[in-house]
């Protein structure tokens, strides 16, 4: 999992559109005249439903025009593709709400690796329906909202959520074993933004105790699956996913321990590959790209 270095300068185009012919020149030709050194640059077509997707990161230089003033510029060129497009500042942190219920270790892993400066990313909160890891968010100097939910106050608790986002300006939701199922609306209002960490090898294992039902079918592996959230359960567009080898001789619990670091590292990936801009929705599936 490569890091993109963060210089000064340097920003990340994506971009999508209708498959065809002049697209990366239009692109590549838009930063070479504005004197823009492009760093990398990929590209994926995708022949099953003819759409294109781009990501390239390039560096300003010092005859470059401003940042605005390209964006400006650059709404004439994506107008010959009708393309879906943006120009991200990579040094701005990701402003993020982490939610979880009593579950630790996605949420001890994330801190951990943003202190570590890992992923640019800004925490806003971490929103709990219970208080039992208030002491440590609180000792990261995190804001914690305890926002307990029933099925009678399940409305007004997401309606709080999302009142919560807007105040925050919070760009990203990452449901760090956050143990209850978000309704249609909300999953609408957070579509493609949205991260689930889900404990098995989507698309098996789905719902409840899927270490349990893993054992009942004695698997061989086990997995955990990073996606985003639909209103579908457990069926959103897979972002990463990591696998391990098990036997026999592994019980419900010792999946459970094993399945932990599993979780830790498909969420991990999947929040870097969001906040770098390489993720790109393609209808139920994703496009990631790996590259620099």
């Amino acid at each position: 999992m490569t890091t993109m270095p963060q210089e000064a300068n340097n920003y990340i185009f994506t971009g999508t559109c209708r498959a065809g012919s002049g697209v990366v020149a239009a692109v590549t030709s838009f930063l070479a005249d504005r004197d823009c050194y492009i760093c990398a640059l990929e590209q994926f077509d995708d022949e099953s439903t003819d759409k294109f997707f781009m990501r390239a990161v390039f560096r300003r230089q010092d005859k470059s025009p401003s940042i605005e003033i390209m964006k400006d510029a650059f709404a004439e060129v994506s107008a010959q593709f009708a393309m879906d497009w943006q120009f991200h500042d990579p040094s701005v942190a990701v402003k993020t709400i982490l939610m979880v219920s009593k579950y630790d270790h996605c949420l001890d892993d994330l801190l951990y690796r943003r202190r570590k400066g890992e992923f640019n990313m800004e925490v806003t909160a971490v929103v709990s329906n219970h208080q039992d890891l208030r002491p440590m968010v609180e000792r990261e100097g995190i804001r914690f909202i305890h926002l307990p939910v029933s099925k009678d106050s399940k409305a007004q608790q997401e309606q709080r959520l999302l009142e919560i986002i807007d105040e925050t300006n919070t760009e990203l939701v990452v449901l760090a074993r956050y143990m209850q199922i978000l309704s249609n609306d909300l999953s609408a209002q957070l579509s493609g933004r949205c991260i689930n960490i889900h404990h098995s090898f989507l698309p098996g294992f789905k719902g409840a105790k899927p270490y349990h039902q893993a054992y009942d079918r004695g698997v061989k592996v086990i997995g955990a699956t990073a996606h985003y959230v639909t209103s579908d359960l457990d069926e959103g567009p897979i972002i990463e996913q990591i696998l391990t080898r098990v036997d026999h001789n592994y019980g419900p619990n010792h999946l459970v321990r094993v399945g932990r670091d599993n979780e830790c590292m498909a969420l991990a990936k999947a929040v870097k590959y969001h906040i770098e801009r390489r993720v790109f929705l393609d209808g139920n599936k994703t496009v990631v790209f790996l590259g620099s």
